[in-house]
Order: C-alpha cells, then sequence, then structure tokens
C-alpha cells in the first residue's frame, strides 16, 4: 500500500529534478491524465518541462513554448524521466506552453501576459 509519505517521496525528487533543469520560480504547473507541465520564469525568459506521472519507462513525450509572435521552442521524442527544458525570451509577452505524454496532452493557451 502506498502512503502520502511513500507518493511524496517519488513526486519530490521528480520536481527536484525539473527545477534543476529551469532557472527561476515555479509559476504554473499544468496537469493532465498523464503527467503535467512545469513553467518557471526568470527575468524576461520562461522555461517548462514535461514530466510523466510514471517515470521511468520511455515514451512520447513533448514540451513547447512559444511567445505571443514568435516560433514555439519544442522538444519531442522518447523520453523516461522528462521532456525539455525549453526556454524562451518572452519579455513581457504572453506565452503558449504544451505538452505531451503518450496519448494524453495539456496546452495552456495564452498565460503569464
Amino acid at each position: 500500500m502506498l502512503t502520502a509519505a511513500g507518493l511524496l517521496a517519488v513526486a519530490v525528487p521528480q520536481e527536484a529534478q525539473a527545477a534543476t533543469a529551469c532557472a527561476g520560480r515555479k509559476v504554473r504547473t499544468l496537469p493532465f491524465a498523464t503527467g503535467s507541465v512545469l513553467v518557471y520564469k526568470r527575468g524576461g525568459y520562461v522555461c517548462a518541462v514535461t514530466l510523466p506521472k510514471k517515470p521511468g519507462t520511455r515514451r512520447q513525450m513533448s514540451v513547447s513554448v512559444q511567445a505571443r509572435g514568435g516560433r514555439p521552442v519544442v522538444d519531442s521524442g522518447k523520453y523516461a524521466y522528462r521532456a525539455g527544458p525549453v526556454t524562451v525570451h518572452a519579455g513581457k509577452r504572453c506565452v503558449w506552453v504544451r505538452g505531451t505524454v503518450s496519448r494524453g496532452s495539456v496546452s495552456s493557451g495564452w498565460i503569464l501576459c
């Protein structure tokens, strides 16, 4: 039986890995059925990583960040632990963040405006 402490022990190292991948402070978590996208901001830069709910098995994952008026920066492939990080200079512009793990996905709409 998995306890809350056991779940925390699994989730915290994965979030810690994402935090070391992206500079800045976490400003959004975008959850979806098969994972989540963590979004960080530092100065005018926005960084994102996609994390699977069940890490350790290679599967199709992607993450993208697009500043309004710019092209998306994408990382896509078969990963076991995370897709990304991807970083864009957004300045004061809104960004659109997308992430997928297998068939699950999330799309933020314009955020951080």
